[in-house]
């Protein structure tokens, strides 16, 4: 049963109960308002009175105004009861509590006076201290009533406030990791731009002033001093992309596009950095994803630099294969370690685990380890949408 309907059930459910049980009363033999009494119009209007709480919730006034007519009109044909009351209670209480006081007083007023008149008018049968005993109990019941209802509409405005007040603490929360996230990625910015560009710039200007000195005084420009150019270069340039990401949270490298393309710049690099490295692609080269096409090109920059500082003299190819649902890329190399040792410089470091947490992040796998000839290789597979119509 759908929870928006499961109240209404259990109202005509306690209704239904609540008629049952006034009419068994009538039943019990011995009873003053047996059947011969309470005649047909009776036993409706306490049918009617009952029904009216199925209506309490979506409309309390109605209901309380109904249930409230149909027992005055029972209290007038039967002898004064206080079981009948019952449904009047139950229709002020919802009143109440939906914030209708007023009108759940009047009702109130309403029917103590009609008892009252029912009360006097049967005195005879009565004495008064049994009258009044009757009307202070129902005047107790009726207080009860409004007073339980109008509390339980406080509790649940004390409780949508409490909810409100939480998801604005939450919220407010949120905010302040973000401005604090905010500050910190300037304050990154900033001492990096302090520490690094500067240093970077040095290198850069003074190998370019060794490169034109060198060009012209007609010398041959040793290849490492045009690689330390290049490669300051690229540093300038990705720092930069990188401290416009720190400062302007988003993609991250938006700026950038066709890294894998680049990748045989990386390869160019190293060859000119003295290590002897070859590019092999596979498949059909195609656009990829900006997160995958930067982590491939993060993986062979990082494999190879690593292949110049530890692998001591040594060689290394590099293959990129674009798969229909896969960028596989592969780093080997021949080398032994600078000091002979078979690449025992090859121990997870910082580098590493970027790549591994970069590949980890886009679901695919990477393998890293002694080659099988020796060496080291780095093994990625990157997973990419299949294109429409591959098979």
């Amino acid at each position: 049963m759908d929870r928006d309907l499961r109240p209404y059930a259990q109202d005509g459910v306690a209704a239904a109960v609540l008629a049952a049980l006034l009419v068994a009363g009538t039943l019990v033999p011995g009873a003053p308002n047996n059947p011969a009494r309470v005649g047909v119009i009776g036993y409706l209007l306490l049918v009617g009175g009952c029904a009216a709480v199925t209506g309490r919730r979506a409309a309390p006034v109605a209901a309380m105004a109904v249930a409230t007519a149909c027992m005055i009109g029972y209290a007038l044909v039967v002898f004064p009861e206080t079981a009948p009351t019952l449904p009047v209670l139950i229709t002020v209480y919802s009143a109440a509590s939906a914030g209708r006081r007023v009108w759940a007083l009047s009702a109130s007023v309403v029917y103590l006076g009609a008892a009252l008149l029912r009360e006097l008018a049967d005195l005879g049968a009565r004495t008064p201290r049994e009258v009044l005993d009757q009307i202070g109990l129902l005047v107790g019941w009726f207080v009860a009533a409004n007073v339980a209802g109008i509390v339980s509409r406080q509790r649940r405005a004390y409780l949508h406030q409490a909810e409100q007040r939480a998801a604005e603490a939450e919220r407010t929360r949120e905010e302040v990791a973000l401005r604090r996230a905010g500050e910190e990625r300037l304050r990154i910015a900033r001492e990096l731009h302090d520490s690094l560009t500067h240093s970077i710039s040095i290198i850069k200007v003074q190998a370019g002033v060794a490169v034109h000195l060198a060009r012209k005084r007609g010398e041959e420009v040793p290849a490492a001093l045009l690689a330390i150019q290049d490669a300051s270069a690229d540093a300038m340039r990705e720092l930069r992309a990188t401290l416009e990401v720190l400062r302007e949270p988003g993609e991250e490298d938006g700026g950038e596009q066709d890294r894998a393309g680049r990748i045989g710049e990386l390869v160019e690099r190293a060859r000119s950095a003295g290590v002897p490295a070859t590019l092999a692609v596979t498949g059909t080269p195609r656009p990829l994803p900006p997160e995958v096409d930067l982590a491939a090109y993060r993986i062979v920059q990082e494999a190879l630099t690593n292949v110049a500082r530890h692998a001591g003299p040594a060689s290394a190819s590099v293959h990129v294969g674009y798969q229909p649902d896969a960028l596989v890329v592969r780093v080997e190399d021949d080398g032994r370690g600078a000091n002979g040792a078979p690449e025992a410089a090859h121990e997870p470091g910082v580098g590493l685990t970027g790549m591994r947490e970069r590949v980890s992040a886009l679901g695919g796998r990477i393998q890293t380890g002694p080659g099988v000839e020796g060496g080291f290789r780095v093994h990625a597979e990157l997973p990419l949408p299949v294109r429409e119509g591959a098979a």
